[in-house]
Formats: C-alpha cells, structure tokens, sequence
C-alpha cells in the first residue's frame, strides 16, 4: 500500500472514530435525520477544512465539562518530536493560592537569551490543559528559537474570573523573575493563546502594561475569545455552526464570569474587548475564520486596534471554522494561517 493510501485509510478510520465519538456523546446516530441535515450544512466548509467531527458540535454543559476533563486526565500525552523538550515548573501563587503549574516547551539544544512565549491554552475558560498543544507548540518551535512557556490556569466554573487571570499574571511574573536561568531575554516577552487562552492573553496583555511586572512586546491572538457581548446576538448567520456554538458560548462565558455575560458592569481585564483606551498595547497578530463565531468581535478589536495606532496584522481564512487548523493541520488553508502567524511573532520578537 502506498504512503498516500495509507494516510488516507488512517484519516478515513480517524474520521469513522470522530463520528463515534460525537454520537455517543449526543446520542445521535449516524443515520439519523438530523446527521443528514448537519452533513449539508457541512457544505459550507471548503472541502480541504471538512472533517467528520463537524458532524456533531455538542453544547457545553457541566456532565459534558466533567466527561471531557476525566477523558483529558485518561489521555495519553503526546510525545515530543526529537530535538523539543518538556519540563514542569510550579509558580507560587498570592497568599492563600494554590501553586500554579507551568510547562515549558523548548528546543533540546537552545540558544542563549531567546524570546520566550507566554501561552494559554484554549477551552472555553472551562477545560484544557497545557499538553493539549504539544503538536501545535512543537511547530512553532520547529521555526522558531524561542521558549514557550504555557499556563496550567484554574478552569471555571469552579475557579471564575479573576483566578484563571491571577494565575498568567504570576505565571508572568515568574517568567520576568527567572528569565536569566531560563536563558531568556526578558525584554523580549510575548504573550499569546487560543480561543479562551486568547482572550487571557488579551486580558493579561492589558493587565502587564497597566500593573507590570513587564510589558509584553507582542500579542498574539488566535481566534481569540475577547467578548461576552456576542452572547447577545440574535442572529449568528453562518458563525458559530460548528465546534463553538453560541450556546457553548453562553455556557463558557457565563461560567468564567461567575453570573450573566450580558451585563455592562464587568471588573476590568474580565472582558478584554470592553477596555476603552487601546493606545498603550503592544503589536498584534489575530486569526480567525469566516465561520467562527468569534469572526465579528475579533476583527472589530482588530480594528480598533488599528484606530488607536497600535500595529495590527490580521489573517482570515476563508471557511474556516473555529480551531480548523487543529482539526485539519496538514490543509493548505493551515499552513497559510500559521505562516502569516509565525512571521508576526518573528517580526514581533525582533528574530533575524
């Protein structure tokens, strides 16, 4: 068999395991009227993009919360690619907090004073762990000689705002405090994530350059999760379809919040898009999709951004969903997404 053969009989019984998966979480057969209407709807997608998870987009729930995080903990943790290594650190926390778990991903072999990555995960607020982007991170690191360092954050509902927040900060603090023992240049700091990780990288972003220890010299925002008011859209039109539902999104913005997104009376850095003055922030990247829900809100900060002077490179893919570039890694749409974001942070971190 060939190689082409093989990886598509691997995709093929990868793509069968999805709608498994799906189904016994939502207890929809495969056959069912409503899995042939969802498979038109899919039609929308660009045909490299689709995947058979888009099958099913289940609602955030606190039973579906508690499945995911206990299949995460059973999970095996993917192995790094020879030439990256992984270690675990703890950060102390405020008094009366617990410690914070830090892991940092580097290359084996590693030049001296890097620029270094401050990275939050994505899930809603509500799962994930930093493992989860060891594919995603080893990538970056294949291009790039830089150290990331990713934040173990408490998830709500059981930890809201500002406890996932206080933990970056630290975890920020800490990287600043040890940047010499890591070989790190602490003048060389940026800070990113995804999709919830995003809009606390957002949020710390302004938190830094407010309230220090240092100021990040770049953000970079991927599909980023910067406003609860997009709980209070009538009509998503074609956003929002597939992975994170606006329902999803309710539940993840509601748990992080600790009682209604919809309020005006939000304590500063919880929703990072209401911050008024924008002038002071560093540079930017932001990516996202034309059907991701969060496609509106976060070309509009994009914007204002851009209004208040700020350096703002955006990339948007066309029929990508929300995290597509995680479900279809090797699509010619991925590769131009995380080219554009590579040469940002390149460019932004001052690498040759």
């Amino acid at each position: 068999m060939s190689h082409a053969m093989r990886r598509a009989s691997t995709e093929a019984w990868l793509n069968y395991r999805h709608i498994l998966k799906w189904a016994s979480i939502t207890g929809v057969g495969a056959l069912s009227a409503a899995a042939v209407q969802r498979a038109r709807r899919t039609r929308i997608v660009p045909t490299e993009l689709r995947s058979a998870a888009l099958m099913a987009s289940p609602t955030f729930s606190p039973w579906l919360v508690a499945f995911v995080r206990r299949a995460m903990a059973l999970a095996p943790v993917a192995r790094l690619p020879t030439g990256m290594r992984m270690s675990e650190h703890q950060v102390a926390g405020d008094a009366g907090r617990p410690p914070i778990r830090v892991v940092i991903f580097e290359r084996a072999v590693r030049s001296a004073k890097r620029p270094a990555l401050l990275w939050m995960h994505g899930g809603g607020y509500v799962i994930g762990t930093p493992e989860q982007d060891i594919a995603f991170l080893s990538k970056l690191l294949d291009r790039l000689d830089i150290t990331i360092v990713s934040v173990d954050y408490r998830l709500a509902p059981d930890h809201p705002f500002p406890a996932p927040l206080n933990d970056c900060h630290a975890a920020l603090g800490w990287l600043a405090e040890h940047a010499a023992g890591l070989a790190i240049d602490p003048d060389r700091i940026a800070i990113g994530g995804q999709s919830a990780g995003g809009g606390l990288a957002a949020a710390l972003v302004q938190r830094a350059v407010d309230a220090g220890p240092v100021v990040p010299v770049f953000q970079l925002l991927v599909y980023p999760m910067l406003d609860a008011a997009t709980t209070a859209r009538a009509d998503d039109g074609d956003t929002g379809r597939f992975v994170w539902t606006p329902a999803s999104n309710r539940f993840g913005w509601t748990s992080y919040l600790g009682g209604d997104p919809k309020a005006d009376d939000h304590p500063a850095y919880a929703v990072p898009a209401r911050r008024a003055d924008l002038h002071d922030l560093p540079p930017a990247w932001i990516g996202v999709g034309t059907l991701d829900l969060f496609h509106d809100e976060d070309l509009a900060f994009a914007e204002r951004l851009r209004q208040a002077g700020i350096p703002c490179v955006t990339h948007v893919t066309e029929g990508g969903y929300h995290a597509f570039d995680l479900m279809k890694p090797n699509a010619a749409a991925t590769s131009l997404f995380h080219d554009s974001m590579v040469a940002a942070l390149k460019e932004g971190l001052g690498i040759a």
